[in-house]
């Protein structure tokens, strides 16, 4: 890319949010430009690999326009072979997240997204043309910028949680629950809302029991996704109860762990399993940005204007969970790219930047 080159928007992010903005920008002739990420261990360990957080996700049920069926085939005509191959045979019913984000992906490479896998690791908004720091070096300079890098999954901060990340501890059901060391094991699943649900129901396919603790007395999750917890007889809940130690070895990895009551006069268990999956909620990916845009007290960008995408920078706009704390969907994510890309467009339409 030529120093002089100054690119129209650059979209920060792969999610729904990040793609869909980039498929109604390059189909307005914006020839945007995508940097979806790096593929890198602390990427991963993060949470934040290209295509997302419904990267990491089984089955997609709430997605309009994905009913249950075979598409299998679907994937095989639509995606290119060398990504294909990369990607799990579809077995299911359903879309799985992995095969939405790659659709989505590709939708936008389609129409002319430029995509580079990399991260950006700080930016410049005091002026434009705006200035955007690549991991691997240089300088990007941009019209307007999408901010789409979505939330990351939080962590307790125990310190026999962070000794045993990657040996029987993990953030990620998806990525982690069909390996060896987890299958007809008890494993134990932390949190109480939808998220937490859903990954003890995919655990529970291949585990022997699944231990869903919670620190409160009822779950925070949909009625329908709390139904199937209750349903699903490899289940059990932990009511008014929090992970106070994850116990294992060097040897072995995660052998159990100690729990503690939330209530007064509670007594601490001890159970054997073989692994612990954190389902606690999402911290927004905005640390990179250095207070260069307003944050809310949660460190989520402020939308200025009501229903609108625009953030406290002119020409800066924002779209997907990075800015929502409270739908958090895949759906809402992907409808506010639309609006974002929309929202640059006539912005960069009436002479700016």
């Amino acid at each position: 890319m030529s120093a002089a080159t100054v690119e129209n928007l650059v979209i920060i992010g792969s999610g729904p949010a990040g793609w869909s903005a980039a498929t109604y920008a390059a189909r307005a002739q914006l020839q945007p430009l995508v940097y979806e990420g790096a593929i890198s261990e602390k990427n991963r360990m993060a949470g934040t690999l290209p295509l997302g957080q419904l990267a990491l996700t089984s089955e997609v049920e709430n997605y309009a326009g994905f009913p249950h069926g075979n598409l299998g085939g679907f994937l095989d005509s639509a995606l290119p072979k060398e990504r294909r191959m990369m990607m799990a045979p579809h077995e299911g019913q359903g879309v799985t997240g992995p095969e939405l984000m790659e659709l989505m992906r590709q939708q936008a490479l389609n129409f002319g997204t430029r995509i580079i896998t990399d991260d950006i690791l700080k930016v410049d908004f005091s002026k434009r043309p705006f200035t955007l720091f690549p991991a691997e070096g240089g300088e990007v300079k941009a019209k307007c910028v999408i901010v789409a890098t979505g939330a990351s999954a939080n962590w307790l901060g125990l310190p026999s949680e962070e000794r045993f990340k990657n040996r029987g501890v993990s953030a990620c059901a998806v990525c982690d629950g069909a390996l060896p060391r987890f299958r007809n094991k008890p494993l134990v699943v932390v949190g109480g809302g939808d998220s937490a649900v859903e990954e003890a129901t995919y655990l529970a396919k291949f585990a022997s029991t699944v231990h869903l603790v919670h620190r409160r007395d009822a779950l925070r999750a949909s009625k329908i996704m709390a139904q199937r917890a209750f349903d699903d007889p490899k289940i059990t809940i932990h009511f008014n109860t929090a992970l106070a130690e994850v116990l294992g070895d060097d040897t072995n990895g995660v052998t159990g762990v100690r729990l503690e009551s939330t209530t007064a006069g509670g007594s601490a268990t001890t159970l054997d399993v073989a692994g612990v999956f954190l389902a606690i909620g999402h911290t927004p990916n905005t640390a990179f940005l250095d207070g260069q845009l307003e944050l809310t007290p949660k460190k989520y960008i402020v939308w200025k204007k009501h229903f609108r995408t625009e953030t406290s920078v002119e020409g800066v706009f924002a779209a997907g969970d990075v800015a929502d704390d409270y739908y958090r969907q895949a759906i809402s994510a992907a409808g506010t790219g639309c609006m974002s890309a929309l929202d640059a467009e006539r912005w960069l339409a009436h002479g700016h930047g």
